[in-house]
């Protein structure tokens, strides 16, 4: 049912739907898909499921802050330091990373991250479902699913060698350039 629900939503939501006050995205726990309409990178589809995630991020940590609304707003307005989603879509389109602040964090800078947030409304779709324990249906969702853009427990996709090699290249550029400010 998780699946169906998230590959073919019922409704896709945009950034313009999604980060207006009060935003539709419930302030609860579960888990969200992000479809796009251009693909991030010429050996991915377009129109379809690319990346699933979970708020809040695990069972461990059930004092967590994190909901639907704060993920997905963040998502599509943050930075790549605390979103891995904007991480990997920024190195897929080739923007340039850099180390930022005490050169620990890794971002876009302000222009790249700003020109990212714009390719996101453009073309990036978000759907969710509440699940009071989405960990338990995020490794499901991973195992069952094509979800290219996804790492982590995704070894076994096609893509994930190919996004680990994008995504260690653009931080090691990222290490050899000087900190922006």
């Amino acid at each position: 049912m998780e699946a169906t629900a998230l590959v073919s939503p019922d409704q896709l939501w945009s950034a313009q739907e999604v980060l207006v006050r009060p935003s539709p995205v419930p302030a609860t726990a579960g888990v969200y898909g992000w479809h796009f309409e251009q693909p991030p990178h010429p050996d991915l589809d377009a129109g379809r499921l690319l990346y699933v995630g979970i708020a809040p991020r695990n069972m461990a940590n059930r004092t967590s802050t994190q909901n639907l609304r704060k993920r997905v707003r963040y998502h599509y307005r943050g930075n790549a330091a605390g979103s891995t989603l904007r991480l990997t879509l920024g190195c897929l389109l080739g923007l340039e990373l850099r180390r930022v602040g005490s050169g620990k964090r890794m971002t876009f800078g302000k222009a790249g991250e700003a020109t990212l947030s714009q390719w996101m409304a453009d073309n990036a779709q978000v759907c969710w479902i509440e699940r009071s324990e989405p960990w338990d249906v995020e490794s499901q969702l991973i195992s069952q699913l094509d979800l290219p853009l996804n790492l982590d427990q995704n070894g076994h996709n096609a893509f994930h060698s190919r996004l680990k090699e994008i995504r260690a290249q653009a931080r090691q550029r990222a290490r050899e350039l000087p900190i922006s400010s």
